[in-house]
């Protein structure tokens, strides 16, 4: 299936100073031997962001011990924990001027906390060296381990997102190591430990999910205690990846944006090329005025 005239991807090469930032931002990256959810994931947006800069840190390695239909990150078995990367990330983070930094992994259940330890060490050494800089994290959900969840609070970052990914019926077919109950869960307790932290969710559309499904995950991220909400046209990454069922227009994003809204969302980032860590400063920003 083609991409419609709609989705269309800038080019930052015909720009120098964008062009230059991109190159920095992989430069730095590359010297710490760090890995982004931007680059294993092929998001579409990493040239926009690279050029800013900014970046998603992904930590835990890059390979992931799910297997997602949707996602381009490496499926094997995962090799042992850099246990410098917090550091890194920090270095990378300062070094980049970063004023708001994102914090993500792969999903590594072959760890007994899934890794939460790490991400909070990851935190701490971002505060450390960027005092000022607020800090989000994406997590997997640890298998709703609460203690897990809890050691990533515990090291206070400004947001906390767990992404629900897509409708309920559709897990099987697109998340099928996971359990949609479980992340909605893992939200509603990330709110209950942590009151005061924006807690943030998101899901793709174009998977097959139907307008009235779509308005039921919204109701119940609400009823989790979302406060922000992402939704995005779900890209194939590459041809191991599931197709695109339907390519949704931008007038429908716009629909789904004034819904989640009305329901009480602070904020909804919603268009085709709305990604989680894609402006997500603004996103803080504009929720907590």
């Amino acid at each position: 299936m083609r991409l419609p005239e709609w989705i269309k991807v800038k080019s930052y090469i015909e720009d120098p100073l964008r062009r230059a930032g991109l190159h920095n931002t992989k430069s730095i990256l590359r010297n710490y031997g760090l890995s982004t959810v931007c680059e294993e994931a092929k998001c579409p947006n990493r040239g926009e962001c690279f050029s800013k800069p900014t970046a998603a840190f992904m930590i835990l390695g890059s390979a992931c011990t799910r297997n997602c239909g949707f996602c381009a990150v490496e499926y094997s078995k995962p090799g042992p924990l850099d246990n410098d990367e917090p550091e890194k990330v920090a270095m990378a983070a300062k070094e980049m001027g970063l004023k708001y930094v994102v914090i993500t992994s792969v999903t590594r259940d072959d760890i007994k906390d899934g890794g939460a330890s790490h991400f909070a060490k990851t935190v701490s050494a971002v505060r450390k060296h960027l005092p000022a800089a607020k800090v989000e994290v994406l997590t997997p959900d640890f298998r709703g381990n609460k203690d897990s969840l809890k050691t990533v609070l515990d090291s206070r970052p400004d947001v906390y997102n767990h992404n629900v990914e897509t409708v309920p019926r559709l897990y099987p077919y697109v998340r099928h190591q996971a359990d949609y109950r479980r992340s909605l869960d893992v939200l509603l307790n990330a709110k209950n430990i942590a009151p005061d932290i924006t807690i943030k969710s998101g899901f793709m559309v174009g998977l097959g999910e139907t307008f009235n499904e779509i308005i039921h995950v919204l109701k119940d991220l609400r009823d989790a205690g979302c406060d922000t909400v992402t939704i995005g046209q779900y890209l194939r990454p590459s041809k191991k990846n599931l197709p695109v069922r339907e390519y949704v227009r931008p007038e429908m994003f716009d629909v789904y944006k004034e819904i989640a809204l009305d329901m009480g969302f602070k904020y909804a980032a919603s268009s085709p090329l709305a990604r989680s860590s894609m402006n997500a400063d603004e996103m803080y920003n504009y929720s907590n005025k």
